[in-house]
């Protein structure tokens, strides 16, 4: 099968990891000396409607992609989870005040 790179980018790509649905291929990095792809790049998804910015991109070595199918691209991809801080709320400033 040949496949472009404008049509990598309607491709879905699916972790098979997790089953989780990573998004689909935005950028594509390409070692041009020997002339093959280095990795799939996923945009991160936007913050607020883009007003925030987007949360970190995903990008997938060639090594990790198993399957390109018509439709969706299979990767073997261990992903880390984002870290959060411990955000606290303006209710529960107010409730720990309460208790103490």
């Amino acid at each position: 099968m040949i496949c472009g790179i404008t049509e990598l980018r309607k491709k879905e790509v699916i972790n098979i990891r997790n089953g989780f649905r990573l998004g689909f291929v935005s950028d594509v990095e390409i070692d041009i000396c020997n002339a093959r792809i280095i990795s799939i790049i996923i945009y991160g998804k936007l913050k607020f409607f883009g007003l925030l910015g987007r949360k970190q991109d995903i990008v997938i070595k060639w090594e990790n992609v198993d399957v390109v199918g018509e439709d969706t691209i299979l990767v073997n991809f261990f992903q880390q989870k984002e870290h959060h801080k411990n955000k606290k709320g303006i209710f529960s400033k107010i409730f720990s005040k309460n208790k103490q």
